[in-house]
């Protein structure tokens, strides 16, 4: 009987191990991957999420730029790391709605390589003009870029990204056939072309847009989403222009394919936490960021409905990379 009970302790010791590993989780540091340089506005919500969920699951998060193609490069390096939730990425639309069409060839699926675990922020685009360019709205500025040949450049972050896509749409939208975009490797870059006044307009990312816009470095015509923004309420959207350019850029986490759905529900649930949280909301409002969560299966079907949506917009636009 002595050794019967021993044999049966011994399985439910083993039954139990996966759930007591879970339970323990995590029980070191976690690396989160951005596929963005410094200064964008996926590195300014990494690092505001990376401080508040460190101090909420007691484990430092390790900040990791991997910057190139749009967001792939990283995406490539989640899809291979371990599934255990130590290593986990903050991606935008840009790595799997829009890379699907852009690229011929990526080192990952955009749905199946990857384990949804919820979205944490959404952001517009800001359409921006130099101060000393004598066009104080969306209608001024229309008119000057079909008035000025020597002056119908825009500059982006990258061929296919959303600072693209939202000029290409303005240029569907407006009819302006002789647009010439000018692609920069990175948020960063783009900026400074506007800014040394060498493009005629930009539509940039709002952390950048929102502090050269303040500093009156820039001028701010609108933004791409359906409301005014609270960090500069007074720049008008798009619709409200009269051009109904309307795309926001969303942020979420993931980790890769076959992570525990135990440690999926605990990052979701603490994720949530973090967001909601008062310091990381003040950090959001400034750069013109909202907060947004949803469940891993909300997720997943977002992430497959918009391969479609944007393909279709990279397909308009004509954007290709190989």
């Amino acid at each position: 009987m002595g050794s019967f009970l021993r044999v049966v302790m011994a399985v439910f010791a083993l039954a139990a191990a996966p759930a007591v590993a879970q339970d323990s989780y995590p029980s070191k540091p976690i690396r989160l991957v951005l596929g963005f340089s410094p200064g964008g506005i996926s590195d300014v919500l990494g690092r505001a999420l990376a401080g508040r969920l460190s101090q909420n699951l007691g484990q430092q998060i390790v900040v990791e730029n991997r910057p190139g193609a749009g967001g792939s490069v990283a995406a490539g390096v989640i899809a291979k790391a371990p599934n255990d939730g130590y290593t986990l990425w903050l991606q935008d639309m840009t790595s799997h709605a829009i890379n699907q069409s852009l690229y011929k060839d990526l080192p990952y699926h955009p749905v199946n390589d990857f384990a949804p675990i919820s979205l944490v922020a959404y952001s517009p685009l800001m359409l921006a003009v130099h101060p000393s360019q004598p066009t104080q709205n969306v209608k001024e500025l229309i008119e000057y870029l079909k008035a000025n040949e020597n002056r119908r450049s825009y500059a982006t972050a990258g061929n296919g990204t959303p600072n693209h896509l939202a000029a290409e749409m303005l240029r569907n939208i407006a009819g302006l056939a002789e647009l010439v975009h000018v692609p920069y490797k990175g948020s960063q870059p783009s900026v400074v072309a506007l800014m040394g006044n060498e493009v005629a307009f930009s539509f940039l990312s709002m952390p950048p847009a929102v502090s050269a816009v303040k500093n009156r470095q820039l001028r701010g015509l609108a933004v791409t989403s359906a409301k005014r923004v609270s960090a500069v309420p007074e720049i008008p959207t798009m619709l409200e222009s009269g051009y109904p350019v309307e795309l926001v850029v969303y942020t979420g986490v993931l980790a890769p394919a076959g992570t525990p759905a135990a440690i999926i529900s605990k990052l979701n649930a603490e994720l949530a936490r973090t967001v909601l949280a008062e310091d990381v909301k003040k950090i959001y409002a400034t750069i013109g960021a909202e907060a947004i969560t949803n469940s891993p299966a909300e997720f997943r079907a977002m992430m497959e409905s918009d391969i479609k949506k944007y393909g279709a917009l990279v397909k308009a636009s004509g954007a290709r990379v190989d």
